[in-house]
């Protein structure tokens, strides 16, 4: 077997057949095992409330929603302008404080790094775990050697790896929650989207993930 041969010896593992096109003896069989945890693929499927939002400045995002949020709901933004991928976290703080929260981004500036840093000293996020992208600790020394401050003295731990999701994910009192940008953590005058879902699947679903990541560091 060759080396390409080798590498997708195992492609197609872990699909499932759908049940109706299973014979009745192997759904029995199945229905008899255990559940397997499979690290390929994980799929959510979800009964959702959606709602679109346009904003082109912080002030505005934040302004769209009144609402309080609910279970089951995710709301989608396209923005533009001054919005930060920030911008969304303070949507959430609006509305509770945290007990944790975990964050990804390929990089981030120091004023959002400052920003969270009070958030914490204020109780306002009691632990926090960040995840960042390989250049991090050596394109953004000065932001690198801050950011592992901040978190350290929240409790919780900085990961450096081959990264480059954007990702908030985390739980208060009220609501478990995932956001989901295109957009690193800073200011960026471009076009981005970015999702908030009220769900505690979407919280434990990229929470076991980062949790499995092991730092460069």
């Amino acid at each position: 077997m060759n080396e390409f041969d080798n590498m997708f010896k195992d492609f197609g593992k872990g699909f499932e057949v759908p049940e109706h096109e299973q014979p009745e003896s192997e759904l029995k069989s199945l229905e008899a095992q255990p559940e397997k945890r499979t690290h390929r693929a994980t799929v959510l499927k979800r009964q959702t409330r959606n709602i679109y939002r346009r904003a082109y400045s912080e002030t505005q995002l934040l302004d769209l929603i009144t609402e309080d949020f609910q279970p089951g709901e995710s709301y989608h933004f396209i923005t533009g302008g001054d919005v930060d991928a920030l911008s969304y976290l303070k949507i959430i703080l609006r509305q509770q404080d945290l007990d944790y929260l975990l964050f990804s981004t390929w990089c981030m500036a120091s004023e959002d790094i400052y920003q969270i840093q009070d958030w914490v000293e204020a109780g306002k996020i009691k632990k926090v775990d960040a995840y960042v992208g390989e250049i991090f600790p050596g394109s953004y020394r000065l932001e690198y050697q801050l950011l592992k401050k901040v978190i350290a003295e929240s409790g919780g731990r900085v990961a450096v790896f081959k990264n480059h999701s954007k990702i908030f994910a985390g739980y208060g009192e009220k609501f478990h929650f995932g956001i989901e940008t295109s957009a690193n953590i800073n200011t960026n005058p471009r076009t981005e989207n970015g999702c908030i879902t009220i769900d505690k699947e979407i919280f434990d679903f990229y929470k076991d993930y980062f949790d499995l990541i092991n730092s460069f560091e």
